[in-house]
């Protein structure tokens, strides 16, 4: 791994522990991770220095953190489903409830609720179809890839043409996921509860802070890893047959 050259989504696929100094300094890691730190560090005008020796004063063990690299892509498929997908589909009806609550009994002085609970509730609408393209279209056909790899098969050909087209569109979705998350961000004081907060409204502002962290490790698991690789294992299939 080189710091300096490689693109913070390689940096953070290679070790996870590096995602918490991307996001203590404001950088995005999973929808914009195509960059290296040096960019990312002249559009917020940081230090690209403090971040590389942040980075290299890691312990060289890392922390028993998963290697996510190293796993077959159908066993990362059913890791993302079953834990990054499943979270959405528990989490985000509880959270709809709570912000609805809140704009009922706190609106009136904290009108800014209303604007939250409506980036949420698009989140949430758009987030629940985006997840059926996975688990119905895109996830599917990766699994078979694998499949074929394993049996020395051909692939069948997908209604989508290539595995990039479903990527690409996954991709845009990502990015546009982590803009309203960022504005939920932005609303919520960084998920700071004002002074006149009662329990439920921490308990919510503590959730979506949780929603935006589990979705920043799903959208970097996709982007960063998952996606890279299959359309690495697609090309094979076209050098070989």
């Amino acid at each position: 791994m080189n710091i300096k050259t490689d693109f913070i989504g390689e940096i953070v696929a290679e070790d996870f522990r590096t995602a918490a100094i991307f996001k203590k300094n404001g950088i995005d890691f999973c929808c914009k991770g195509g960059r290296t730190i040096e960019d990312a560090c002249e559009n917020k005008m940081l230090d690209a220095n403090s971040i590389y020796a942040e980075i290299e004063n890691l312990p060289q063990d890392n922390g028993g953190s998963i290697d996510f690299k190293s796993w077959p892509l159908d066993l990362l498929t059913d890791y993302v489903e079953k834990t990054h997908h499943r979270y959405v589909y528990e989490k985000t009806p509880v959270l709809q409830a709570f912000l609805d609550k809140l704009c009922k009994v706190h609106g009136g002085r904290h009108p800014e609720l209303f604007e939250i609970k409506e980036l949420f509730d698009a989140s949430a609408q758009d987030l629940g179809a985006h997840l059926k393209k996975e688990e119905l279209m895109l996830f599917p056909f990766i699994k078979n890839m694998v499949k074929a790899k394993i049996d020395g098969s051909a692939i069948p050909q997908p209604p989508f043409g290539t595995v990039e087209n479903p990527v690409n569109m996954m991709k845009h979705e990502h990015t546009v996921e982590g803009e309203r998350l960022r504005q939920i961000a932005e609303l919520t004081n960084e998920y700071t509860p004002p002074a006149d907060a009662c329990n439920t409204y921490k308990v919510t502002f503590a959730m979506l802070q949780d929603f935006e962290n589990d979705l920043h490790k799903h959208i970097h698991l996709e982007n960063n890893i998952l996606f890279p690789k299959s359309i690495e294992l697609e090309k094979e299939f076209s050098v070989e047959h």
